[in-house]
């Protein structure tokens, strides 16, 4: 099972569109996907379910937690937000059991922004947190900046960031 995660809660988000992008490719190619949305996230959760009160959330539980459980790889939509991605996605990787939720398994990441530079920084700051936390990632990344210019919401007029995101499917399907 693949889960793509949706790395922003903000309403109206092309990373939601992103990630039904790469659903769709995942289902032409037989693989089984389970959408990880950040706006399942529990309104209270900096306050109920961090630090000593991590695994003690349970609407993160049954929201969240339970769908990572049963990926063993991921595809991240890691929008750039102030030079780096948003923090509820750093609060839900706070919130997981660690170090069992990801440790050996494997992601890739796609970085989107409507900036020049299409998340890199965000990835790389990402990359160094998963790293830490023992999970394998993948070394395409791309990088899809000025996304308004080049996404429809279903489709990409730019022929390299389709072609770039099916080298990085496969690349993940044979990890």
């Amino acid at each position: 099972m693949i889960g793509i995660i949706i790395g922003t809660n903000r309403k109206e988000a092309v990373s939601k569109q992103v990630a039904a992008y790469y659903e769709k490719l995942l289902a032409k190619k037989q693989q089984s996907t389970l959408l990880i949305d950040l706006k399942d996230m529990p309104d209270n959760m900096i306050t109920s379910g961090l630090y000593d009160q991590a695994g003690k959330s349970e609407q993160f539980q049954k929201r969240l937690q339970e769908k990572v459980d049963q990926c063993q790889k991921f595809i991240v939509v890691v929008p750039e937000y102030n030079g780096s991605f948003p923090g509820v996605l750093k609060v839900f990787i706070d919130g997981l059991k660690f170090p069992d939720s990801v440790k050996s398994k494997k992601c890739a990441l796609v970085g989107v922004s409507d900036g020049v530079q299409g998340g890199v920084l965000a990835m790389s700051h990402l990359t160094d947190i998963f790293n830490y936390l023992g999970m394998h990632v993948l070394a395409l990344k791309p990088k899809l900046s000025r996304i308004s210019q080049h996404f429809d919401g279903r489709n990409f007029s730019n022929p390299l960031y389709a072609q770039l995101i099916e080298d990085q499917v496969d690349g993940l399907i044979t990890y």
